[in-house]
């Protein structure tokens, strides 16, 4: 009998740039200078650049607001880009991972729809890859889109 094991990981990338800022909407020109200064670096293209904006706001801006980060402990972002633009967020907040909250139903009027959840359906849909894991106390989400 053969038995293998196998474990699915997110992408390990070298050479990581970090930036760590309090959890304050205030910072949130420093995280999208910070991402925008690597992403020019590697050239991507404008539409693509936007649409990583986008998401790392609406990421950074639901930790600022939901993730009861303490105040004295820094969210770290972090980049890489190699053909694939890889941002990923940690925070010490409590755990929740935001890609098991339920699809906004968008059809629905808009009366009728819940609240939130919209946020993190449009990250879904503008990155090629969100994962979500929690290491220790840490929440970590990795945001990954293809700038070639």
């Amino acid at each position: 009998m053969v038995v293998c094991v196998c474990f699915r990981t997110s992408p390990v990338v070298r050479d990581m740039k970090e930036l760590l800022v309090e959890a304050d909407i205030e910072n949130i020109r420093k995280v999208i200078d910070f991402v925008n200064a690597e992403l020019e670096h590697h050239v991507c293209p404008p539409d693509r650049q936007t649409n990583i904006n986008l998401a790392v706001e609406e990421v950074f801006t639901n930790i600022v607001n939901h993730s009861g980060q303490p105040p004295n402990e820094p969210v770290s972002i972090f980049i890489a880009v190699n053909g694939e633009a890889v941002i990923r967020f940690e925070d010490t907040g409590k755990f929740y991972n935001p890609l098991e909250h339920p699809e906004p139903d968008i059809d629905k009027p808009l009366m009728e729809r819940e609240v939130g959840g919209l946020g993190i359906f449009l990250v879904k849909k503008m990155m090629d890859k969100t994962e979500y894991s929690r290491i220790g106390n840490k929440n970590v989400l990795t945001l990954m889109k293809k700038i070639r």
